[in-house]
């Protein structure tokens, strides 16, 4: 249901551009986004342990992810923008012999300011779903449920730091936070207008 409510916002946000590009043609309001992130953090939702006595946790937070989605900006207040994308997020473990992995399909929503020509402020809400450890049959597979939370973000030019504040829940109803830390990456295209 989630998915449909982006994809549906994706092609609202296409009509509007195609509408007022044709009214001008140099200003573009709906630039592809493309981002991606290094997020750690959360509670730890299951622990490998490794024959030479080593552990490793894997935490609700944790993962790399790329996203696409679309950047809009208005006419009348340039400094002002509105991101929306959806994306994977992935995290596995050290172990060789088996591919253990947690992933998860974020989805956010988030407006920004232009604080300065390349600075900009973001907050939003994001929620994940299809959220799954998969244990590659060492043990049973967990799936969890995401509540909607609060994203902020400060970036310069297309790097930027982030937090995440987000609840699991698993089948069984254990709340896991997933609450993360994370370097973000985005760039949209075409560039912005000079």
């Amino acid at each position: 249901m989630n998915l449909k409510l982006v994809l549906g916002i994706v092609f609202v946000l296409t009509l509007f551009e195609n509408a007022v590009a044709q009214d001008e043609p140099k200003y573009r309001p709906v630039r592809f986004l493309v981002g991606g992130a290094l997020e750690f953090g959360g509670d730890e939702v299951a622990k490998v342990f490794f024959t030479n006595g080593e552990t490793q946790a894997v935490r609700a937070g944790q993962g790399g992810s790329i996203s696409i989605g679309a950047q809009v900006q208005f006419p009348k207040a340039s400094k002002f923008l509105l991101r929306g994308s959806i994306g994977y997020k992935y995290v596995t473990t050290q172990a060789d012999n088996v591919h253990i992995r947690l992933t998860r399909v974020p989805m956010q929503l988030t407006a920004n300011f232009m604080v300065a020509p390349k600075l900009r402020l973001g907050a939003g809400i994001v929620t994940h779903s299809g959220v799954k450890l998969n244990s590659d049959g060492l043990g049973g597979n967990m799936t969890f449920k995401s509540n909607a939370g609060p994203v902020f973000e400060i970036a310069y030019y297309g790097v930027g730091i982030s937090f995440t504040a987000l609840k699991y829940t698993d089948q069984d109803n254990n709340p896991y936070s997933a609450n993360a830390f994370g370097i973000t990456f985005s760039g949209v295209l075409p560039g912005m207008n000079k």
